[in-house]
């Protein structure tokens, strides 16, 4: 096992209590949605790297993930997760919601009215002006499923069906969070089951976040082999600032045009530009050369 490897599994280990040798097994059991098939010890580690990274706790569901189709990871962050991320921000300065007038009601049967839109402003104590999001239901509405079965056919209905008021709220915090802060790389569980269902769609599709771990691959198998156990953006499972200052381009979870995490927030910063909440979201993680190649890069 790498010593970088190693340290983040001891560090989480002694972070919460557990004894290193049961961390993944534990994790691997209980931190990814799956029902049949084996979790990957290099997919644990890229969910432990984005645990770490946006300090969430993954045993109390803050963070988990599901594993697609190319032994990537869908990193998942609950609404208690956001709620921790967007609280702990130090210049996170008050958060208030509005919504319209109007309600809207699905036909569908089960779904209840709604707000049209409901916004939410993001206040932070370094910006004179707060940041406004509005999420209209009609882009974000999810229809009840329905499904065949021996007895015919029957409907199974979805939070969107039976919260539709906070389900829409929650979308509104989420995506104003994102442009606030600078978040990238992590997802509510209802984009996750939109990426599992496109990429069931396409099977050609990359993983969610591309794992290579070669260098420490079979050396964790032999520390746990006892373990019985729309394409979205990848994430840094090595150690991002070294690897982002040397300019090395053979990291795991770098994808194929060499971008890493870091390039993720500016990539994200020039599409909503929103450098200045990013750059001091990249000041709050790094320094020296890793933060001067950054603003560079933008």
């Amino acid at each position: 096992m790498t010593e970088k490897t190693q340290g983040l599994i001891e560090k989480f280990a002694e972070n919460y209590s557990v004894e290193p040798s049961k961390l993944m097994i534990t994790l691997k059991a209980t931190a990814f949605k799956v029902s049949t098939g084996e979790i990957s010890n290099e997919q644990m580690m890229a969910l432990l790297v984005v645990a770490d990274q946006y300090g969430l706790n993954p045993f109390t569901k803050e963070i988990y993930a599901f594993p697609d189709k190319r032994n990537g990871i869908i990193p998942v962050v609950g609404v208690d997760g956001w709620s921790r991320i967007i609280n702990s921000n130090p210049y996170f300065d008050g958060i208030e919601f509005t919504q319209s007038e109007s309600l809207v009601a699905y036909p569908d049967g089960g779904s209840k009215s709604c707000p049209e839109w409901i916004e939410c402003i993001i206040y932070r104590k370094d910006r004179t002006h707060p940041i406004k999001i509005r999420e209209y239901l009609d882009e974000v509405f999810r229809p009840p499923i329905h499904q065949t079965g021996n007895n015919g056919g029957y409907v199974i209905n979805t939070p969107w069906q039976t919260h539709t008021k906070r389900m829409l709220r929650w979308k509104a915090m989420i995506q104003c969070a994102r442009i606030a802060f600078g978040f990238a790389g992590i997802y509510d569980i209802d984009e996750a089951e939109r990426i599992i269902e496109s990429n069931n769609q396409n099977q050609s599709s990359k993983p969610s976040i591309d794992i290579d771990l070669s260098d420490s691959s079979s050396e964790l198998n032999g520390d746990f082999n006892e373990s019985e156990s729309i394409d979205a953006e990848f994430v840094e499972v090595k150690n991002i600032e070294n690897d982002y200052a040397s300019g090395s381009q053979n990291t795991a979870g770098t994808n194929q045009n060499g971008h890493s995490f870091i390039d993720q927030l500016i990539n994200f910063a020039k599409e909503n530009n929103s450098w200045d909440t990013t750059l001091d979201n990249l000041k709050e993680r790094y320094s020296g050369e890793t933060l001067e190649l950054a603003e560079k890069n933008y």
